[in-house]
This record gives structure tokens, C-alpha cells and sequence, in this order.
């Protein structure tokens, strides 16, 4: 590298590419002497070398079985979790007591700025008790329905779940599905009540709740302030007491699932694994049961919360690998790792994610393609729930069709490609997946399916070669005090939504069940049910298949032309109000031109909504001082004779920032 630097290379440029050598070699590597002397870049990555040679690694195997415990915390939005989880990394000594400590496992920029979890992250705590030292391996979890796909697979690693809940706002949507699906799991649940230091926190309340709604006794919760750490220590202990350690085998060959990775563009893929049977150590060769290749196992430690390696891992627990994985498709989440020449039995691995909500991305400058392409790989690797189709567009050019489980998830996704990737797209407005059940024989031929699945609104087909169209529902479970409970029906009524369940929680809250048509509630349903219900109520939905729909592609005309990327798929009733919408914005987003431009929303040949741009156009009387009538009526029909030839030959080119304005999510409704 010194050689680089004698021919007139920079200095850090020359680090980059010895950095770039030892991170194929997927370690770090101590820098070529001498170091004396040389500019700040050299030194800092010498003491990022020692810093890591100095860590020592952990003895695993001084825990038994016996002693871990696995286990996750769940809950609805904002009830504690990750102030929760600071608190046990306190108590166990695994980070100092400071005041500094906030969301401390909330890693991400996105969740910081708005305090929610997006990403499940572990750490493994080690715990003295009664003259033993436990192993727990924690795992604190997101509480938005939009990231339930994250809470169910880090279930698939745990024993057990500390319930978090509100001693405030007591049970809401997202508590009653994560418990389901801790129970389907069957998995310990151990009932926490927090913030039972608030003014109106009223944790009896909350017990006959939970006993209620989940038929969990009431002396078997735990009441705690996460915020001020008062109890904490039992919950602990009630983990170590109650939630059984895990059932593994040490001496069977390696077992271990995938349930979580990120990239690292030095070291390459990091797998968060939990082992089921056997023993992995650096220098093992293992498998990868998806894709059959084999990589040499660089580094194994635990999460602490940081990374802390370790000499070995072994069955029951659960912590990190690196093996020198360099390509995104290579670390499946769900995929089984075995040893080589050791083949086992794939682990069942996770149910793929369904996605909800399917939007066009396309970056802004064509040039920037590819960076954007290698972007949205590296974070789909760490967010496998999204899935990716190329596409392309006239007016916005190649792009992708990425499939999100929620509005939220969406947008967290743009931001994280904004935020660690520096790139800029441009979003469509989301759609949902349809179905049409094709009539002829023909068409059943050549899509070699008789039901097909349309994510795209411009591959609609017409009623005539379909039998039935069907939509996407959803059975949304809405929870709420009594007073807002006429809002809240009335405001699901105008969505199309059918009424399955009414139950009253306690004598002040009801749990409503519907059953919504996706593509209704997918934009701005539950902004609408948080500003009527003055912020109290709670929603959460889980898939309830499909369901017939009377449904027409809508197009958007410009002049009798139609503009493809505007089309879009709604249900008959609907049909008049959105592309009234579309046309007002469409009219206060596009350039005046010298020749008038209508704009008109089409369901086949009829028109159901017009708005006109008027054109530019000269004062031809300006000349005229008085003068007979029809001197003046002869100049006004020339005029007007001029205006409709250009129109006739006038081509309108949408501008790119035209579709950004009406393409962008209908927040502002």
C-alpha cells in the first residue's frame, strides 16, 4: 500500500483500496508498517484493528442449557418496549446507567427520529441468580401492525414473550394480534403492566383485561415503571422462573436458523442465527440449505448489545456469524445452516411475507439506475418482506414494482434508502394486489392460469375476457372508547366495510371486528380514525382472503390521449370522486400551453370527470380603437381558428415533476 502512496497516490485512496483487499479476505488486517507519521485516516482504522484484536472472546460454553432463556418483547405502539429492554440491558450490567440511555437498541436513523422500532434487534444478557449465571437472550420487537412479519420471525428463536401493556391505555389492537401470535407459537407469555407511574394509570383496570381478553390470571402480572426502573428485577427473575429453556441438542451435527441478516460492506453479510442443535467455531465449513453453497465461517460471537465474539456458539443460543457472504442472495432469512458433509433436516423456516401494498419506484435521473438497483438489494437483504419486479414507465423510465406490507413500511423503506444509501426516488401512488378469473379458454392458455393476480393497473383486462374481478380484504380489528364508537362505524361504512364482532372490553372501551376491502384503508383510513377519535382508538388488520368486487380501470386522458402511468384500478361506486381528484390536481400541476388541454377520467368510452387548462392567448383587439363589430369578430375567429389547428397537431409532454405532484401518496385528502 506504502507503494501507492510513492507513486502519487492519495492517502485515502490508497487506504481504500487496502481496505477493500483485507475486507475480501473477510477480517481486519493490521495496517503495513510504518504508521508513524501518517494522516489521521491510517490511525483511526489502526485503532479500529487493536480495538477488535483486543476484544476478548467469550467462553459459550460455561452456559448450560439449563441456564439460557429466550426471549421477546411484544407490544402495541409506544407502550414501552424499548425503554423496557434499556432497562434490562442496565440491570444486568450489559451497558453503564446513564441518562443518555434511550432506545438504546434502536440502532437506525428512521427509528430514532420517530421513535418507533422498525428492525427486531437482540442481545444477550448475562445474569447472576441465586449462585448461577443465565444466559438471556433478549429480543426487543416492533409494535406496528405494518412490521409483524419482524415480530413473527423473531418468535420462531424465543421460549417465551414479556407482554407489554400500557397501565394508561390498557389493551389495544396490535396487543391482542401479538398475543395470538405468540399463542400460535405456543410460547410462555408473561403479562407486564408499565407506566404505572403516570397520573392516569390505572394497572387494576388493566388486569381484569387482560384476564378477560387473554384469560391470563391476574396475579400472574408483573406491574412495573420501565421509565423509572421500579420492578424491573422481577420481571427478570419471573423470565428465569417461568419461560422454560430451550430444547436443543449439543451433540447432534449443527442446526441453525437464519432469522435475521445485514450487510456490511467490509465483512459482507452478518447472519443473526439461532442455533437448534450442534456447535459452530470459526474455521467451520457450513452449508447454506436454499442455495447449497459452502463459505468458511470467519467469526461467531453474540450481540451484547454490540458484537462480542466468541470462541464458539452452541445449541440453544443465539447470536451472529459471519462467513464471508459477499452477494445479497446468499444470506436467506429462514434458510438452515449446516455443517459440511454433515447434512440435517431443513428447519421449517418463516411463512414468506404477503405484501399488502405494491408501489412503482424509479429514481429520479435515469443515470442513477444501477446505484439505486445495488441499494434496494442491500436492504431488502435486511428487510426481506419486500419484493421486487423490474418495471418501466414511458414518462419515468425503468424502475421497480416493490411490494410493502403497509403504508408505514413504505415509507420507512424510502427513508432508510434516503438516509444510508443517499438515494432519491420516485414513488407511485400505492395500489393493492387484484384478482380476475379469466373466461375464455384462450386467455387461460396463454397465461397457464384461469385466476390471475394484477399489480400492475395498466395490465387490467377488460370485462369482456373476465368471469368475476375480486379485490383483497382484510378482518381490521378496531379498538376504542364507547363515546367515539358511532364515528368509528360510521366512518367504516363509508370505507365498505362489513361488521363481524362488537365486544365491549370494559365498561368504557369496545373491540369493533370488520371486514374491509384493502385497497380502502391501505392510503389514509387510520389518520381519518385517529383525528375522530381524538387519538384513543386502534386499529390492526390481519388478511382475510378475497372477495368479488364490481371494479373498472379508470383512465386519465389528456386531449383525447391516454396517459398509462395514471391509470388506475377503482370500485364502480368510487370511480366518479377519485377521478374528480385526479383531474383537479392534474389541472393545478400542468404547464398552460398555447392551445387549451382537457383533462378527463375515462371508465372505457364514458367520461365521468373533466377539468380544462385554459391556453395562453393574445389580445388581438388590443389594435382595434372602436371600429365597426365585425372587424373585431373577424380577428377573434382567426384567432380561435389558429388555436384549434394547434391543437390538432400539439403534442403534450407531461413534465417529470407533474407526476411527482399527482403520483405522491393522497396524504393531503
Amino acid at each position: 500500500m506504502w507503494t501507492l502512496v510513492g507513486r502519487g497516490w492519495s492517502h485515502g485512496r490508497a487506504l481504500a483500496v487496502w481496505a477493500a483487499g483485507t475486507a475480501q479476505r473477510g477480517r481486519l488486517e493490521p495496517l503495513p508498517t510504518p504508521t508513524r507519521g501518517a494522516p489521521a485516516e491510517f490511525r483511526a482504522w489502526d485503532r479500529l484493528y487493536t480495538s477488535a484484536e483486543r476484544k476478548e472472546k467469550i467462553d459459550m460454553s460455561r452456559f448450560s442449557v439449563e441456564n439460557i432463556r429466550n426471549f421477546s418483547i411484544i407490544a402495541h405502539v409506544d407502550h414501552g418496549k424499548s425503554t423496557l429492554a434499556d432497562r434490562l440491558l442496565e440491570l444486568t450490567g450489559t451497558i453503564d446507567k446513564t441518562k443518555n440511555n434511550k432506545q438504546v437498541l434502536d440502532k437506525l436513523q428512521v427509528e430514532r427520529e420517530r421513535g418507533i422500532t422498525v428492525k427486531a434487534q437482540t442481545a444477550s444478557l448475562f445474569y447472576n441468580w441465586e449462585g448461577k449465571q443465565y444466559l438471556l437472550n433478549l429480543i426487543d420487537t416492533p409494535g406496528h401492525v405494518d412490521f409483524s412479519y419482524e415480530v413473527s420471525r423473531s418468535l420462531s428463536a424465543c421460549q417465551g414473550v414479556l407482554l407489554v401493556v400500557d397501565a394508561n391505555e390498557g389493551i389495544q389492537a396490535q396487543t391482542v394480534a401479538n398475543f395470538f401470535l405468540a399463542f400460535e407459537a405456543q410460547l410462555l407469555v408473561i403479562p407486564v403492566i408499565n407506566k404505572i407511574d403516570l397520573k392516569n394509570a390505572d394497572p387494576e383496570r388493566v388486569e381484569k383485561q387482560i384476564e378477560k381478553v387473554f384469560d391470563i390470571p391476574s396475579d400472574e402480572c408483573i406491574k412495573i415503571s420501565a421509565k423509572l426502573g421500579t420492578n424491573v428485577e422481577r420481571v427478570l427473575q419471573a423470565v428465569i422462573e417461568r419461560i422454560p429453556p430451550p430444547k436443543v441438542h449439543r451433540k447432534n451435527p449443527l442446526r441453525a436458523l437464519v432469522f435475521d441478516s445485514t450487510f456490511d460492506q467490509y465483512r459482507g453479510v452478518i447472519a443473526n442465527v439461532a442455533l437448534f442443535d450442534g456447535v459452530v467455531s470459526k474455521g467451520d465449513k457450513i452449508v447454506s440449505a436454499h442455495t447449497k453453497k459452502i463459505h468458511e465461517v470467519n467469526e461467531v460471537g453474540v450481540l451484547n448489545p454490540n458484537e462480542q465474539p466468541a470462541h464458539k456458539l452452541y445449541a440453544g443460543q443465539v447470536g451472529y456469524l459471519i462467513a464471508g457472504m459477499k452477494d445479497v442472495t446468499e444470506a436467506q432469512i429462514g434458510d438452515t445452516l449446516y455443517l459440511h458433509k454433515q447434512p440435517v433436516e431443513p428447519l421449517p423456516g418463516f411463512k414468506s411475507a404477503k405484501p399488502m401494498v405494491f408501489a412503482g419506484m424509479y429514481p429520479i435521473d435515469q443515470s442513477e439506475y444501477n446505484n439505486l438497483k445495488s441499494a434496494i438489494e442491500k436492504l431488502t437483504i435486511n428487510d426481506s418482506s419486500v419484493t421486487v419486479h423490474r418495471d418501466s414507465s414511458l414518462a419515468l423510465g425503468a424502475g421497480w414494482r416493490l411490494g410493502f406490507l403497509g403504508l408505514l413500511h413504505m415509507e420507512v423503506f424510502n427513508q432508510r434508502l434516503e438516509q444510508e444509501y443517499n438515494a432519491s426516488v420516485i414513488l407511485t401512488t400505492p395500489t393493492v394486489p387484484y384478482k380476475a378469473v379469466l373466461s375464455s379458454a384462450k386467455l387461460i392458455k396463454d397465461y397457464r392460469e384461469k385466476e390471475i393476480t394484477i399489480i400492475n393497473p395498466a395490465q387490467f383486462p377488460e370485462k369482456s375476457k373476465v368471469t368475476e374481478y375480486l379485490e383483497p380484504v382484510v378482518l381490521g380489528t378496531i379498538i376504542t372508547p364507547d363515546e367515539y364508537t358511532g364515528k368509528v362505524m360510521m366512518l367504516c361504512q363509508a370505507r365498505r366495510a362489513v361488521q363481524k364482532n362488537m365486544i365491549f372490553i370494559d365498561q368504557n372501551r369496545v373491540m369493533l371486528k370488520y371486514l374491509f376491502p384493502l385497497n380502502e384503508i391501505v392510503v389514509d383510513f387510520y389518520d381519518s380514525l385517529k383525528s375522530l377519535s381524538s387519538g384513543y382508538a386502534s386499529f390492526d388488520y390481519e388478511d382475510a382472503g378475497y372477495q368479488t368486487a364490481e371494479l373498472v380501470k379508470m383512465d386519465i386522458l389528456l386531449n383525447g390521449n391516454i396517459v398509462e402511468e395514471l391509470v388506475t384500478i377503482v370500485h364502480k361506486d368510487k370511480a366518479h370522486s377519485i377521478g374528480k381528484a385526479i383531474c383537479e390536481r392534474l389541472k393545478d400541476s400542468l404547464p398552460r400551453q398555447l392551445f387549451e388541454i382537457a383533462i378527463q377520467a375515462a371508465i372505457g368510452s364514458k367520461i365521468i370527470a373533466r377539468e380544462t387548462v385554459k391556453a395562453y392567448r393574445k389580445n388581438v383587439l388590443a389594435k382595434c380603437y372602436g371600429g365597426d363589430i365585425t372587424r373585431k369578430m373577424k380577428l377573434l375567429k382567426r384567432q380561435a381558428e389558429g388555436k384549434k389547428k394547434l391543437r390538432k397537431v400539439g403534442n403534450i409532454e407531461v413534465p417529470r415533476d407533474a407526476f411527482i405532484k399527482v403520483l405522491k401518496t393522497q396524504s393531503d385528502k
